[in-house]
């Protein structure tokens, strides 16, 4: 039988529901108040604060279908198993089941006949072998052993393998990994799961949460144990359908089939052809995702937007590769949406922008691509011998925007080979500078648990966007927050620009109702009840049915998840330092408290 992805989302969830756990929806792929990192990618990115102790309105077990996207291995999508986007199904305990009963279930819903009915022959493990921070994990192992796993398929592995934390700070512990034995021969007698030969597939990863790794690199026990689950989506069903790659599962068919049909190539039909249908196909579907999500991201050159403009240029010069008419990904966005319109509905809510976005960048990178060849000429008549230098191919890079493969291509066509060591030295030169930069810039935020200056940050945000609307009017909405120990961030829908008087205005009315010291309670109920008493929030059906309403005196009533002062007369004097565009009909505000 064809296992499809909407058959393994409902029998994972039931499976869970049964034993006890309440289903929630998929988060934003926009992380909320959490600098840290640019997209959700795990699911337990909207979950840190039930993970540090926080009580959750759905109770301490959950399940979820987490839309995740990850771009570290950009460079490997297009070989049988890496994606940029990807669907996370996931269970989790808040302090209240612990190792035992996830091991047992993971291993009854894999190999039960009732569920995925997997061969337990083919399934290995790896546990975390222990260092200085924590211990050896014969524990888990035993449990393996228990459930049917013979001792020579459980391996112990260090911390760079077995060790599960979503940045650098924040929740952690140990974890147990599942994999798969796809088939192929191992690659020598030390061939282990945490080989990249090709043998091991990882389908499921069990965190168990007991510690909060601090800036410093110390590790403080939790105030409770967690379970965190991730089994992917797209593997899963690929494994269960004896598939060779994740390209060959259903969600990709109609994408692929149109790649084919607008390329006139045959997708298998040699191995540069497919990787570049398969970039195409995952890059213009984590695109539509992105331009498509209720926060919303659109191309920049900065953060987010910078990502996902990588991948639209990625996409487009691939399909101009393959030879394939302008506006071609636009046809394929269109099968995605179309694909998961019954699943996730913000893609059809948000269909135009979609399109809109995807036209106007790739317009954008045809005039990239006409200036960037127009360069190149230029810079190789003056260019002694037939090696473009590597500081000259990422001038063009970063200057012009021009993909280092657009500039090897042109060289050869005239004779030229390009010095790519060269290339990779000075970007390697330009990543180090960027990341010590982000590093500065993302320091602190709220995955490292928080703390008073990002605390009374975020309650700010809520008179805000409070005084927003009674300044400019209810056509203000929320469209995304960024937060760190030093100042606000916050996006939201309006047509223009601000005037002077009216940033006066705003200003005036936060700093009139910190001076008020008004309350802030919080209060859980229902989607319903919170919309009939008057409350907004950008993040209404994130936790399910039972949401927190934060109240601040008669001022503002919000649904939300975050972090809040006891009081606003706790927030210093609130000053608004830029507000500007953000994106087409979208506005910022950059705002500090001061003491």
């Amino acid at each position: 039988m064809k296992i499809t992805s909407q058959f393994l989302r409902e029998k994972f969830l039931n499976f869970f529901k049964d034993r006890g756990h309440a289903i929630i929806q998929s988060a934003s792929l926009i992380p909320e108040n959490d600098p840290s990192v640019l997209f959700t990618t795990a699911g337990m990115h909207p979950l840190i604060p039930y993970l540090l102790g926080q009580r959750h309105p759905k109770g301490t077990r959950l399940t979820d279908v987490q839309k995740c996207v990850r771009t570290g291995d950009i460079e490997e999508v297009g070989d049988d198993s890496h994606l940029t986007f990807f669907e996370m199904l996931g269970n989790w305990s808040l302090g209240d089941y612990f190792n035992h009963e996830s091991i047992k279930w993971s291993y009854e819903f894999l190999t039960s006949k009732e569920y995925l009915g997997l061969d337990v022959n083919r399934i290995s493990v790896t546990v975390f072998a222990g260092d200085e921070d924590a211990p050896r994990d014969e524990d888990s192992a035993r449990v393996w052993q228990e459930c049917g796993i013979p001792a020579e398929r459980i391996f112990y592995l260090p911390k760079k393998n077995n060790w599960w934390i979503a940045g650098t700070t924040g929740p952690c512990g140990p974890d147990t990994e599942i994999f798969w034995d796809t088939g192929k021969p191992a690659c020598g007698p030390n061939c282990d799961p945490s080989c990249d030969c090709g043998k091991y597939l990882e389908i499921w990863n069990n965190v168990f949460m007991q510690f909060n790794r601090q800036a410093d690199g110390t590790y403080l026990p939790l105030a409770q144990r967690n379970v965190d689950t991730g089994m992917g989506l797209e593997r899963t069903v690929c494994v269960l359908n004896g598939l060779k790659s994740v390209y060959d599962i259903d969600l990709f068919q109609q994408s692929l089939a149109k790649i084919q049909e607008l390329s006139g190539k045959v997708y298998g039909s040699d191995s540069k052809t497919t990787k570049a249908m398969r970039i195409i196909a995952d890059h213009v579907r984590t695109a539509t995702f992105l331009l498509g999500d209720p926060v919303g991201v659109v191309p920049s050159n900065v953060d987010q937007g910078y990502v996902l403009r990588r991948l639209i240029r990625r996409a487009v010069r691939m399909a101009n590769s393959l030879e394939m008419p302008k506006g071609s990904i636009v046809e394929i966005a269109k099968v995605y949406i179309e694909v998961y319109k019954d699943v996730y509905t913000e893609l059809v809510q948000n269909a135009y922008k979609i399109i809109e976005e995807l036209i106007r960048e790739e317009e954008k990178f045809t005039k990239t691509l006409i200036a960037g060849e127009k360069e190149f000429f230029k810079v190789i008549s003056h260019i002694p011998g037939n090696v473009v230098p590597g500081g000259t191919a990422f001038k063009l890079y970063d200057t012009f925007g021009f993909p280092v493969e657009m500039t090897q291509e042109l060289a050869q066509e005239n004779g030229y080979t390009v010095d790519l060591e060269g290339f990779k030295k000075k970007f390697a030169e330009h990543q180090a500078k960027s990341h010590a930069g982000s590093e500065q810039r993302f320091k602190g935020g709220m995955a490292e648990g928080g703390g008073q200056e990002t605390t009374n940050l975020h309650t700010a945000t809520h008179l805000l966007q409070a005084a927003l609307r009674r300044v400019l009017g209810d056509e203000v909405k929320q469209k995304g927050s960024n937060i760190t120990p030093e100042r606000l961030r916050f996006d939201f829908s309006f047509g223009r620009p601000m005037t002077a008087e009216e940033i006066a205005a705003t200003e005036a009315l936060v700093n009139e109702a910190i001076g008020r010291n008004l309350e802030i309670t919080c209060r859980e109920m229902s989607v319903e009840e919170a919309r009939a008493e008057g409350a907004i929030g950008l993040f209404g059906d994130r936790y399910g049915e039972v949401v927190k309403v934060y109240t601040m005196g008669d001022f503002s009533k919000e649904i939300c998840g975050g972090p809040h002062a006891n009081n606003t007369g706790e927030l210093g004097v609130f000053k608004i330092t830029k507000e500007q565009s953000s994106s087409s009909g979208v506005r910022r505000i950059k705002a500090e408290l001061r003491k």
